[in-house]
């Protein structure tokens, strides 16, 4: 009787340990094809986010807007780095499933695309908009992200910033009865989360200054951290200096059909530009562009 119970005790053992382990390979199972299809899905979400981004991309306009809403909370990196002849803009993606985020590397990059953010942008809505930035000739598109859950409000701003911000009508941007959680944008006074100093051209923001040039780059400092403005600026000035050397030996040809267009600037520039440091730079560059420019307005056979 004893030997019977000790058997049928066993068998009963045997059974629950297999079940065990049947049961953990087949969670283990579930949890790598969620996990797989989980990180398919963030890289297509990349992917996607990088093609509609091609409609932001300005003609004769001074502004372009849209937004992005995602299935679940998402945060978006937008990495730079500065490989290459233009350096890199690659977007990962991490969603949240199951309360987690999920945790991929996968990426999509793209040699022609300028993102501003804070790093990462954290929400389920974003909104873009895109500014072009000229130094002097049409250089690329600077596109700023912000999330729906990050608050801007725009104190004493210049009225032509106020219609633009107007213009961009985004729910994120107030200009007036502003809620308490969002951060001030001061162009007056320096006591505010982001001071925007137009005299000096320097965004202050949490306490690190970047400079800038022309009201493309004003707002990519605005909403950006450092590190990614930095990189950013310098992809942008390494695209500078592979255009200005085009425009140089165009103007070289010109000249040859008694044509002058004495830009003869546009070799500083390629230089300048080719050797780029940091955004504090912008400042000697500034008088090189703005001579560039007043004398290709001037010229009989405009450069560009």
């Amino acid at each position: 009787m004893k030997k019977a119970q000790l058997n049928i005790s066993f068998a009963w053992l045997f059974a629950i340990i297999v079940g065990a382990v049947i049961l953990f390979l087949a969670i283990f199972a579930v949890t790598k094809i969620i996990g797989s299809g989980q990180t398919e899905m963030d890289a297509k979400t990349s992917k996607e986010i990088g093609v509609l981004l091609n409609p932001l991309e300005t003609g004769f306009e001074s502004v372009k807007a849209t937004s992005l809403t995602m299935p679940v909370e998402s945060r978006i990196y937008p990495d730079c780095n500065l490989y290459g002849a233009f350096g890199r803009q690659t977007i990962r993606v991490s969603q949240k499933s199951f309360r987690e985020w999920t945790d991929t590397n996968l990426e999509v990059g793209f040699s022609n695309k300028y993102i501003f953010a804070d790093y990462p942008v954290e929400g389920r809505k974003f909104y873009l908009f895109s500014k072009p930035f000229d130094f002097p000739f049409k250089v690329a598109d600077v596109i700023v992200m912000t999330s729906s859950e990050r608050k801007y409000c725009f104190i004493d701003a210049p009225d032509d910033i106020e219609t633009e911000i107007s213009n961009i009508n985004q729910d994120n941007f107030y200009l007036d009865d502003c809620p308490e959680d969002a951060l001030d944008v001061c162009f007056e006074s320096g006591s505010c989360d982001i001071y925007v100093n137009q005299n000096q051209n320097y965004v202050d923001k949490n306490g690190t200054k970047v400079y800038f040039e022309g009201d493309a780059l004003m707002y990519a400092g605005i909403f950006s951290d450092a590190e990614t403005y930095e990189c950013q600026l310098k992809r942008l000035m390494m695209r500078v200096s592979s255009i200005a050397l085009l425009y140089r030996d165009k103007a070289s040809f010109v000249a040859r059909n008694n044509c002058n267009s004495n830009l003869g600037g546009l070799s500083s520039l390629y230089t300048s530009t080719g050797s780029f440091g940091s955004s504090v730079n912008l400042g000697s560059l500034g008088f090189i562009v703005n001579d560039l420019e007043d004398k290709n307005e001037l010229a009989q056979c405009k450069i560009w």
